[in-house]
C-alpha cells in the first residue's frame, strides 16, 4: 500500500510510519520538515506547508493518507480537496474533545459535538479545540464522503508522548518516597498506549475501513490505584501513596489534569464522563490493548534517554508536592 502521511515525526504520526514499515508499506511524508527532520532517512520526504502550499502533493497519487496533523477546518479543507482525487481512502485523528457534554458518561459516537459561535476563528484554547476538531471532521466527511475514516483518541501514552500527561506517573512512582495520589483510589482513568492506536488505524486502513470511532482503553475499567500499584510494581520502588482529597486539592488550587495529571475531580458533574467513553465500536472492530505493565515499562525506558535536565510540561514540582503533603498531615490533626 502506498500511504501519505501529513506530519510523521512526532508521536502518533511517528508510530504510524513505523508500524507501517513494519507492514512493508511505502510511506510517503508531507510536512514542514522541521519536527524531528532526521526521523526516517530512508523514507520520501516532501515538504511544504498545510495552509496554502501543497504544490509537492500535486500529480501524485496513494492508495491512502492520514492527517495526523490537522487542527483548522479550512486548512484541512486545502489537503483534503488536494488529495480527494489522488487517494482511496482519508483517515484524520480527531479527538474525543469534540463531544459538548463532557457529564455524560459513557458517550459514544452519536452524542452531540461542541459548536462555535464563529466558525472561522483558528485560535486553540481549552474551548475551541474540540470543536474545531469536529468541523475538521466535517471538511473530510464532505470532501471524501463514504472514504473517510474518523479516529477520536483520548489521552495517547506511551515513548515519545511530548506533553509528560502520562509519563509523570511512571517517573514519580519509580523515584519513590511518599507520592501524593489524587482524590479516591477507585476512580476510572483512560488512555491508550500509541503503538495500540496506530497499529489498529493501520488495519483499519489496509481493510478500507470507513465511519467514526471512540478510541482510547483500556478495555476494562482501570482505577487509578491499580495505574499507580502498576507503575511501583515495575520500577520495583518504595513508593507509599497518600491519598488527597479532591477539596483540599482544589482549595489549594491544584490543577486537574495539568499539575496533577489523570485527575479530574469527581465533584465536578461537568467532567463527570471524562473518564468513560464508551469505546465498544473499535474494540468490535480490532482495538486491542497490550498490557499496562508493557506500557509502564517502555515509557520509562524511554524516558530515561530523555537529558536530566528535562523540564516537564506536566506533573507536580516536587516542591510543591511536599508543601500539599505537608499541608494536608496537618489538616488531617
Amino acid at each position: 500500500m502506498k500511504l501519505l502521511i501529513l506530519g510523521g515525526t512526532r508521536f502518533l504520526g511517528r508510530a504510524m510510519v513505523e508500524i507501517a514499515r513494519q507492514q512493508k508499506h511505502q510511506v510517503t511524508l508531507f510536512n514542514r520538515g522541521q519536527t524531528n527532520p532526521h526521523l526516517f532517512p530512508d523514507v520520501e520526504k516532501l515538504h511544504g506547508d498545510r495552509d496554502g502550499d501543497l504544490a509537492a502533493l500535486q500529480g501524485r497519487r496513494w492508495d491512502a493518507v492520514i492527517d495526523t496533523s490537522g487542527y483548522f477546518p479550512r486548512v484541512v479543507q486545502q489537503s483534503a480537496g488536494l488529495l480527494a482525487g489522488a487517494v482511496d481512502h482519508y483517515t484524520f485523528i480527531s479527538s474525543l474533545s469534540v463531544y459538548a457534554d463532557f457529564s455524560q458518561p459513557a458517550m459514544d459516537e452519536s452524542a452531540p459535538l461542541g459548536k462555535l459561535h464563529d466558525e472561522t476563528v483558528e485560535e486553540i484554547t481549552g474551548e475551541t479545540y474540540g470543536p474545531l476538531k469536529a468541523l475538521c471532521e466535517k471538511a473530510v466527511q464532505q470532501a471524501m464522503p463514504r472514504r473517510a475514516l474518523i479516529v477520536r483518541p483520548g489521552l495517547i501514552v506511551g515513548p515519545h508522548d511530548p506533553t509528560d500527561r502520562f509519563t509523570y506517573w511512571p517517573h514519580r512512582v519509580a523515584q519513590g518516597g511518599e507520592v501524593l495520589a489524587p482524590g479516591k483510589p477507585s476512580s476510572p482513568v483512560q488512555f491508550i498506549d500509541v503503538r495500540d492506536l496506530a497499529g489498529w488505524t493501520i488495519r483499519m486502513i489496509e481493510t478500507k475501513q470507513t465511519g467514526t470511532y471512540n478510541a482510547t482503553g483500556p478495555e476494562r475499567p482501570l482505577p487509578m490505584e491499580q495505574l499507580l500499584k502498576t507503575c511501583q510494581q515495575v520500577s520495583g520502588s518504595d513508593a507509599a501513596f497518600t491519598w488527597v482529597g479532591e477539596e483540599f486539592l482544589l482549595e489549594n488550587n491544584v490543577s486537574p489534569w495539568v499539575e496533577i495529571t489523570l485527575w479530574m475531580p469527581a465533584s465536578d458533574p461537568s467532567t463527570a464522563g471524562f473518564h468513560s467513553f464508551d469505546c465498544n465500536k473499535a474494540v468490535a472492530a480490532g482495538l486491542a490493548f497490550r498490557p499496562l505493565a508493557d506500557t509502564v515499562r517502555d515509557t520509562l525506558e524511554w524516558h530515561e534517554t530523555r537529558p536530566e535536565d528535562h523540564e516537564w510540561r506536566a506533573g507536580l514540582k516536587p516542591a510543591r508536592e511536599a508543601r500539599l503533603l505537608q499541608a494536608w498531615k496537618r489538616r488531617a490533626k
